[in-house]
């Protein structure tokens, strides 16, 4: 099985587990999504990279024209539908597909977002030159996702993150840096305009929960926390008892250059 075959069989059968789970239902991203959706495309064709769950489009899809809700998983946008109808979203359409290869014309869009899916992207590179490409002149990119250590120890960090995140989801692929993101962002045409970041609070439980982890890799998790040094166990302020850890999340809103 190939990596995206990978993404849609693990979040097929998770899809409705991520519409209520409230790490993605809620969060202060979404009011900042929802202002620049009416800041910068009123009116106009925003689009849903990796929709996931359909959070993010659920906040922008009052403030514009109308909104794709964009995915890989099939079950994932079946769930969109769905809840947009229940909601009363009636501007809100999805559409399959990979974020490598967007089937969108060039400059279709004021405005791509992506929200907790770049971590899944096999090329984030190739995605983001294609988010350039169906964005319009002056377009604006919002990516928001988990992103990797930096400062002190940030090595030994982002070893013991990549690694809880593969062993919870086979279909993850990296959390990169803040640094990272700024180098790819630049080097696809983009022009960074904001940054955000914050803490996301992370239940060790129905984080396992919502992915269904196996019994033999949930243990592997508990292992490494166990066994993690103190800087890791500091850095991600894990709780002893339950488990319960903080990420750290980032916005990056980007300007796409003409």
């Amino acid at each position: 099985m190939d990596h995206q075959g990978a993404v849609v069989r693990q979040f097929g059968v998770q899809a409705q587990a991520y519409l209520s789970s409230p790490v993605h239902a809620q969060g202060r991203d979404l009011a900042q999504l929802a202002e620049l959706a009416a800041r910068v495309a009123s009116g106009a064709v925003a689009l849903d990279l990796g929709c996931g769950a359909g959070h993010a489009s659920f906040a922008m899809a009052p403030h514009v024209g109308e909104t794709v809700a964009y995915d890989l998983s099939r079950d994932m946008l079946d769930v969109v539908a769905r809840a947009a109808t229940e909601r009363g979203l009636a501007s809100l359409r999805t559409q399959h597909g990979r974020a490598e290869t967007l089937p969108f014309a060039d400059g279709s869009f004021a405005l791509v977002a992506s929200r907790y899916s770049a971590h899944h992207w096999g090329d984030p590179v190739a995605a983001l030159r294609e988010a350039a490409r169906v964005l319009a002149p002056g377009g604006t990119l919002c990516l928001i996702d988990v992103v990797g250590p930096q400062g002190p120890h940030a090595a030994l960090l982002d070893s013991h993150l990549q690694a809880i995140e593969l062993l919870r989801d086979t279909s993850h692929v990296r959390d990169y840096s803040r640094a990272e993101w700024r180098g790819m962002l630049t080097g696809t045409g983009f022009a960074l305009q904001e940054e955000h970041d914050w803490r996301l609070d992370i239940g060790f439980a129905s984080w396992l929960a919502r992915m269904r982890t196996p019994p033999a890799l949930e243990a592997a998790i508990r292992q490494l926390l166990a066994h993690a040094p103190d800087e890791v166990l500091a850095y991600y302020q894990v709780d002893p008892d339950t488990l319960d850890f903080r990420l750290e999340s980032a916005m990056f809103v980007a300007r796409r250059a003409d």
